[in-house]
């Protein structure tokens, strides 16, 4: 049974994060997204948003943009961007769906899309971050020559991704079904939260590097 002491608290909790994601001047809504804010890198499903901290740590001269529909999750990335003195990433809440609406078009260099939801049963594809309709949202965005990175541990998305990518006219660049033993680039390496978990139980992370044909 639920303890109604720590409902509150709990409520109370996310609510105070809410209000960080409110007053940060780096945390933006759908309604409040500057028209004509350019971005060049973007990760979409972004959770706490710390990746994308360490993306825009990586490189000062890009301008980093978290995507993820809960606030409350972003503020993490937000309060730790700010105490880092970062200027050069943004985090918005909104769906994937809606990004054609806020960002300009072909103004991406990359996207990141890092340990969604599987949502493994059949019936629940279309809420897949690699399913074709949010790849044609992604091909919008991309500059001619832009890449899309995908990172998952679930191999039957990935499987099912890459089944994706090839039909949606996608160019496979790179690819490894382990990442952390293959020879890639470092940087492909960097670790999300659940990147740095899920490794140090052992278990092998997919990454797959596309281009637009």
């Amino acid at each position: 049974m639920l303890d109604p002491n720590e409902f509150i608290i709990t409520r109370k909790r996310k609510k105070y994060k809410f209000a960080l994601f409110a007053n940060s001047p780096l945390c933006f809504e759908r309604e409040d997204w500057p028209p004509g804010k350019k971005s060049t890198v973007l990760e979409v499903g972004a959770g706490t948003g710390l990746f994308g901290v360490t993306l825009a740590q990586a490189d000062p001269q890009a301008s980093v943009v978290a995507v993820d529909v809960k606030a409350d999750r972003l503020q993490t990335g937000a309060r730790a961007a700010e105490s880092e003195g970062l200027a050069n990433i943004s985090f918005l809440r909104c769906r994937v769906d809606q990004l054609s609406d806020l960002l300009v078009p072909q103004s991406l260099d990359t996207i990141w899309v890092t340990f969604p939801d599987p949502f493994p049963k059949d019936r629940s594809s279309k809420h897949r971050l690699t399913h074709p309709n949010y790849l044609t949202v992604y091909k919008q965005l991309l500059k001619p020559g832009g890449s899309l990175y995908f990172k998952t541990d679930a191999k039957e998305l990935f499987d099912w991704s890459l089944e994706q990518l090839v039909a949606g006219g996608w160019c496979v660049k790179e690819l490894s079904f382990d990442l952390h033993e293959s020879k890639l680039h470092d940087s492909y390496k960097v670790m999300t939260t659940y990147e740095k978990r899920f490794t140090g139980e052992g278990i092998k992370i997919n990454f797959v590097k596309a281009a637009l044909a």
